[in-house]
């Protein structure tokens, strides 16, 4: 499967399906179907058809980050010492191993990756620095940009 969907593929049904799933992932399939205008056989067969063929990856919870203490986010801009596909996937690998890190982006620019951090506070936030980032595999720097309020958080 090609990394981006051929997009020609999909019928405005299938649009729709895709649009409502992507912000109501529990939604009983009688309601999915009743606003996209289908019956509910159709529209299964076609949410397992898009689920088959990549286009929806899965389903999950979106989680209330101030009630679990994590809602410090902080964006890292990092640059490695070594652009070497082996150090390439020593970090990715390490990255992987932090649950602090939501997200990590391989950057083309000024610096190689940039990472989405998310703790309690401050003062998590620097132990995390200090003790976890900068010690992943082939980190020569790291500059740091505190997210003051989130106005748009979401995947689309």
């Amino acid at each position: 499967m090609p990394d981006k969907p051929d997009t020609g593929q999909l019928d405005g049904f299938d649009r729709k399906i895709l649009r409502i799933l992507s912000t109501e992932g529990r939604i009983p399939v009688t309601d999915l179907a009743r606003q996209v205008g289908l019956s509910k056989s159709p529209c299964q067969v076609r949410v397992k058809r898009l689920q088959a063929q990549g286009y929806i990856l899965g389903f999950r919870a979106v989680l209330n980050p101030a009630k679990l203490n994590r809602d410090h986010v902080a964006f890292v801009e990092v640059k490695l010492k070594d652009t070497t596909e082996g150090a390439l996937g020593a970090f990715n690998a390490a990255v992987h191993k932090v649950p602090e890190i939501e997200q990590c982006h391989m950057i083309a620019g000024a610096f190689d990756y940039l990472l989405k951090v998310r703790t309690s506070d401050m003062r998590g936030y620097r132990r995390v620095l200090g003790e976890v980032i900068s010690a992943l595999p082939h980190v020569a720097s790291s500059s740091t940009h505190v997210s003051m309020e989130a106005v748009k958080d979401s995947a689309f």
